[in-house]
């Protein structure tokens, strides 16, 4: 007799070979217009966040976060050995990308708040109302361009202070974390209906407390990584409950958090082995912080529960290294969103394996057991981390859908996606890159019917891009970073997103003939 851990875990399979039909034998659209249009009511919108745009690290009374603090103490932990003390000047420059912002004809900008320019200290007994007042400026400014701000609480910027204490691996950034954000809807409610509690816990604790390459690098594989990601769900559940009783009922306004995922597709589809593979990868890092807020019954998702409780105990553990939840606790946790904020950018192809040269045990990659490469064929315009797959987008969005069934009922909104390269402004990679994946999130829309309401494309302009520092570009937008004015310079891709936000549709042929017009434009003039 099988299971209930068993009984799930088949069923996934089954929904993952179902997912991998999706697009099997789809013809490749590379030319004309998409035959489907965005509703009328899909959100367009762009994504920043205020460590890698801002700058200012000690302007305004800012107090310092873990990545100003760990980047001037170790200079060249980054590729390029910059840091973020200036990055792109949005603070002396926001009103040029407000502009930028409108240029585009988006309906709203995702961002986030500094927490330490809020409050420089972390904690809520000191607000520094010289940072209150350039938000607060902010948001008034984007409302009178019609662009609604969608607004992150938490983009990676851990004050410094906490992280002396082990930042989200003490319990009791929970609390400090609820006092922020109880100031920040204090400050700003009235204005902004939008949050977002954490961008990206998986992607913040492991590549923190597992892999140590986001600052300040705390190597604590298999142990920290899951204490970050128990108190981070637990953060965001304290400060959901605590906008739905205090403020929610005046302001009216929406709560989410921002879970990130590639799509995991096995290595031979034909092989059982490598379906399952793939599906303990999606439940392993995007189900154990979907499935205690989306799912019916909450709680970590029963394999995960059961593989690291039993990898925990073959390790010689007294106790599972994955934390245990009360019963209030998921009951809070449960239903804590009004909405989902989904980030995705690659996809890479998922084998089984007990051990890999680069895991480290214990660690989240050896408790998973799956093996990632890449297909050959998939182009990699930028870093060796980046494999453009656009199919994986509407896999990924039905993969959610059909696990959880509250995405019936509330929607779900494509928080960050796009494309990297190495600079300038004819970026015809990233051009195709947003017209293949937009185009996979419309048949996500109208033939899956996925209940996706927005999407937001990462990022308006090049930035500080972490361990990466400038040397990799997301922007719609090129910056000089030689520049003392940090000059911005609509890229190709800003001209081709704003097409797509203007007429609803993909045009695939657009830059190629914007190419042209200018062709033909500076032959007249000659």
């Amino acid at each position: 007799m099988w299971s209930s851990s068993a009984v799930a875990s088949n069923r996934a399979v089954l929904l993952t070979l179902s997912l991998l039909q999706l697009t099997r034998g789809s013809p490749v659209v590379t030319s004309g217009v998409s035959n489907y249009s965005f509703p009328d009511d899909f959100i367009f919108g762009v994504s920043s966040a205020a460590f890698q745009i801002e700058g200012g690290w000690n302007e305004g009374g800012k107090g310092e976060s873990i990545w100003d603090t760990y980047l001037h103490d170790h200079p060249t932990f980054t590729l390029d050995h910059n840091n973020g003390d200036v990055a792109a000047d949005s603070y002396h420059h926001y009103m040029e990308d407000i502009e930028m912002i409108k240029s585009l004809g988006v309906q709203a900008y995702r961002m986030s708040i500094s927490w330490t320019r809020i409050l420089p200290n972390g904690t809520d007994n000191y607000i520094n109302q010289e940072g209150v007042k350039y938000y607060r400026t902010m948001f008034e400014e984007l409302l009178k361009a019609n662009i609604t701000p969608v607004v992150t609480l938490f983009h990676w910027d851990m004050p410094t202070p906490f992280m002396n204490f082990g930042g989200w691996t003490n319990a009791k950034v929970i609390d400090y974390f609820e006092d922020y954000a109880r100031v920040a809807f204090k400050l700003y409610g009235d204005l902004v209906k939008m949050w977002l509690t954490i961008n990206e816990p998986h992607e913040n604790c492991e590549s923190t407390y597992g892999l140590a390459v986001l600052a300040p690098a705390l190597n604590s594989h298999g142990v920290g990584v899951y204490l970050c990601t128990h108190n981070s769900l637990l953060a965001h559940a304290r400060v959901y409950r605590m906008y739905e009783k205090e403020f929610k009922p005046e302001q009216k306004g929406k709560v989410s958090i921002v879970l990130d995922s590639m799509w995991g597709e096995p290595k031979d589809p034909n092989n059982p082995e490598d379906v399952q593979a793939a599906e303990n990868y999606l439940q392993m890092h995007l189900g154990m912080l979907a499935h205690p807020i989306f799912s019916e019954e909450g709680d970590y998702p029963p394999f995960v529960r059961e593989r690291i409780n039993n990898m925990s105990r073959e390790q010689g553990y007294s106790r599972s290294r994955l934390p245990y939840f009360t019963d209030e606790e998921v009951k809070a946790l449960r239903g804590s969103a009004d909405f989902l904020g989904l980030n995705h950018y690659t996809t890479q192809l998922l084998s089984p394996s007990p051990m890999e040269p680069t895991w480290q045990v214990p660690s989240l990659y050896h408790d998973t057991g799956v093996k990632m490469e890449a297909d050959p064929l998939w182009r990699m315009p930028g870093p060796d981390w980046l494999f453009v797959y656009p199919p994986g987008l509407r896999k990924l969005v039905n993969w959610v859908q059909n696990n959880y069934k509250i995405f019936k009922e509330i929607p779900i909104f494509i928080t960050e996606n796009g494309s990297s390269d190495f600079g300038g402004t004819e970026d015809y990679e990233r051009v195709n890159y947003y017209n293949d994946y937009l185009y996979q999130l419309l048949l996500a829309i109208h033939e899956d019917g996925c209940n996706v309401k927005g999407y937001f494309s990462w990022s308006l302009m090049d930035d500080f891009e972490w361990t990466d520092g400038f040397t990799t570009k997301f922007g719609l937008f090129y910056v000089d970073f030689d520049s003392p004015n940090r000059t911005r310079t609509p890229k190709l891709s800003a001209y081709n997103y704003g097409n797509i936000v203007r007429t609803r549709r993909i045009d695939f042929d657009y830059i190629k003939r914007l190419k042209g017009l200018n062709t033909t434009k500076q032959e007249d003039s000659s």
